[in-house]
């Protein structure tokens, strides 16, 4: 982004979304911050195709008000040539507030759609008493979303995952699931005609909290998830937390080796030809002893 690109401008010329930002250096440096990982993760990962039309899901949690804002702001400036819609599935929950993000969209003038679909009785009646909900939630929020973007005409379902639910999930699995995986920030789903996209893959859960918060979004919590104690990624969430207590600026050295890795350092000879590996042609790599 050019030094012109990343000036903040007048209140009034913004899109009302943005519009009432705090007008200190610290949050202009959270929001240049912000819009440039955003960006970041657009190009390296080839997200736009011009003229698309993008499903942007809207939970009205913190992470999806600045998954909002950040994309509203570059196809403002011209580097997002996207169509954008805002969607949000209500799945029936209980003292969910449903007129919130309804009037919230309607007030910052950003196309919508709003989805009630009761997926909460099913996911109560289908999980047994002390089991957690997270597996069975997600998947019936995907294929309802997956079905609102097709009929849409959408080429992509765009979600606010962050920096550090891609760290959670690959503990998760390295420490659960046996494999050393988590979210990709661009993948095609099992049909295979849509995209799913996660720009906020290089920004800080942290950036997306204080951002929201100052800019006064109405956040609305996740009490379904959030009222199951010992949740497994709530104990990951919470070694990371000490983690990076401990050493800061950890979570970004783990990000990193995330995005570095080497297959013949592996012990995986699915990703590396072990066997068809000799003296003669495998010159020149860093002994790991």
């Amino acid at each position: 982004m050019t030094q012109g690109e990343s000036e903040m401008l007048d209140d009034s010329d913004l899109p009302l979304i943005l519009q009432g930002a705090p007008d200190t250096t610290e949050f202009r440096k959270l929001r240049k911050r912000i819009i440039r990982e955003t960006r970041a993760a657009i190009e390296q990962y080839g997200m736009v195709e011009p003229g698309a039309r993008w499903l942007v899901c809207l939970s009205g949690g913190k992470d999806s008000y600045t998954l909002l804002a950040a994309l509203i702001e570059l196809k403002w400036r011209g580097l997002l040539p996207v169509e954008l819609l805002a969607c949000n599935l209500d799945q029936g929950q209980p003292g969910f507030p449903a007129t919130v993000l309804p009037e919230f969209l309607t007030e910052m003038q950003v196309p919508h759609r709003i989805e009630y679909q009761d997926t909460y009785s099913i996911v109560m009646d289908k999980v047994p008493q002390g089991r957690t909900y997270c597996a069975l939630c997600s998947r019936l929020r995907r294929g309802n979303l997956y079905r609102i973007a097709r009929e849409e005409g959408c080429s992509a379902v765009v979600l606010g995952h962050h920096r550090d639910d891609l760290l959670e999930t690959f503990f998760m699995n390295l420490f659960h699931g046996g494999r050393l995986a988590t979210m990709p920030p661009k993948l095609v789903n099992e049909d295979g005609d849509l995209f799913v996209y996660r720009p906020l893959a290089f920004v800080a859960e942290e950036d997306c909290g204080r951002f929201a918060r100052a800019m006064n979004y109405p956040i609305i919590p996740c009490d379904l998830c959030g009222s199951q104690d010992g949740l497994q990624r709530m104990q990951v969430k919470a070694l990371l937390d000490e983690w990076e207590k401990r050493s800061p600026g950890r979570r970004n050295v783990m990000f990193r080796a995330l995005m570095n890795a080497r297959p013949s350092h592996l012990p995986d000879p699915a990703l590396f030809d072990f066997i068809g590996l000799n003296r003669e042609t495998a010159g020149g790599g860093t002994d790991q002893m």
